[in-house]
């Protein structure tokens, strides 16, 4: 029991603390050269943004995607109304300014289909993903897009800020510093889906069930570019107010990012992929795995309990997970504390994990869903 116990503390560190110390490691003896050139031209772009039922929000996404500093001339600006039953598409119209089209899907055919259709009516060399749900700063795009003056990166993913905290924003900070050190040694595993780009002439249509995000990074690093984190390319949102959304996000999110990464498995063989495929091992599938030897931590010190360590190691773990019911029941200040936020987010999160993996089992695949309020 013993060992089961510190093989399955090892499996719970080393995905969240372990990787980070090895990637900044490897930054500092192995960093590659930033080849980025400041002085390059600006290169031409086409902002995609796929929309549902987005009413509420899309005027003021309009606004502050008109609010960008970036050439006219270099700008096409496409929302894409996937088959919304309410007001969205009219809500674009009336706001749209010069330089921005609407692209309309009579039925609903998901977000895959959406940024297909975005894509056919692109015209410019830089391809840029946003969502409804981010506001992006008048510079993002500028800074976005420079990192494309290396000739080495196909595909480049900004920063979305949760504004108001709490343990969905410290777990997105963390998840930020992590992708700086990844581009650092390499190339990141996953790009914001609110905000990131990618080269045109190697974006391919996108799969439905699969998270394109995550695709357009493996698709990136699988034709020979790296996929890099701008940290000045900066987007804000807030965070979804109800535990409950926050579950069905994170399962619908991770049942994506396992369809997509079991379809390009040949990308974890590091004899081939080398230092990526270290990055999605321990970013992803050890990430993943960590439910699993958060049980084995918590079941092994019943049959050591004669050690005080262990008896102590058991009520803490217990006294953690009453903390997040406590939180995720709403009672009283706890729900509202930071250690309150933390234990019920860290404790969903490996909860949806679970969840995930028994609904890929099952071969269950997300196609369709109503976007999180935010």
């Amino acid at each position: 029991m013993t060992l089961l116990f510190w093989m399955s503390v090892a499996g719970v560190l080393y995905p969240y603390f372990g990787y980070l110390l090895v990637l900044a490691l490897l930054g500092r003896i192995a960093a590659r050269r930033d080849r980025t050139n400041a002085d390059a031209p600006l290169p031409s772009v086409t902002i995609i943004i796929p929309a549902h039922n987005e009413a509420s929000r899309i005027g003021a996404k309009v606004a502050n995607t008109a609010a960008l500093d970036y050439p006219a001339d270099r700008l096409q600006v496409l929302f894409v109304n996937d088959g919304s039953t309410d007001a969205t598409a009219d809500v674009i119209r009336s706001t749209m300014t010069a330089g921005m089209a609407l692209v309309e899907l009579r039925a609903r055919g998901g977000k895959a289909q959406a940024l297909n259709a975005g894509l056919a009516a692109a015209r410019h060399d830089i391809l840029v993903f946003s969502d409804a749900s981010i506001a992006l700063e008048p510079d993002a795009l500028r800074q976005l897009v420079r990192g494309f003056s290396d000739p080495e990166v196909g595909c480049v993913s900004g920063e979305d800020r949760i504004a108001d905290g709490g343990g969905e924003g410290l777990y997105g900070t963390y998840e930020l510093y992590l992708r700086r050190l990844e581009s650092r040694v390499h190339s990141i595993v996953g790009a914001s889906g609110c905000l990131y780009a990618q080269r045109r002439s190697i974006c391919q249509p996108f799969t439905e069930g699969m998270a394109p995000d995550f695709l357009s990074v493996l698709r990136t690093v699988e034709q020979g570019y790296r996929a890099t984190s701008e940290p000045n390319a900066v987007g804000y949102m807030t965070s979804v107010k109800d535990p409950r959304h926050e579950f069905e996000r994170k399962v619908r999110t991770l049942l994506r990012g396992m369809t997509t990464m079991f379809s390009y498995g040949h990308l974890l063989n590091p004899f081939r992929y080398g230092l990526f495929a270290f990055a999605l091992i321990s970013h992803k599938i050890l990430r993943w795995s960590v439910p699993f030897f958060l049980i084995g931590v918590l079941l092994a010190p019943l049959g050591l309990l004669h050690v005080p360590f262990y008896a102590l190691a058991l009520a803490a773990q217990v006294a953690f997970y009453l903390i997040a019911l406590a939180a995720f029941a709403g009672w009283g200040r706890l729900a509202a504390s930071l250690p309150g936020k933390v234990a019920l987010y860290f404790a969903s999160v490996n909860a949806a994990i679970v969840a995930a993996w028994y609904q890929y089992a099952r071969g269950v695949r997300q196609e369709l869903w109503t976007p999180s309020a935010r």
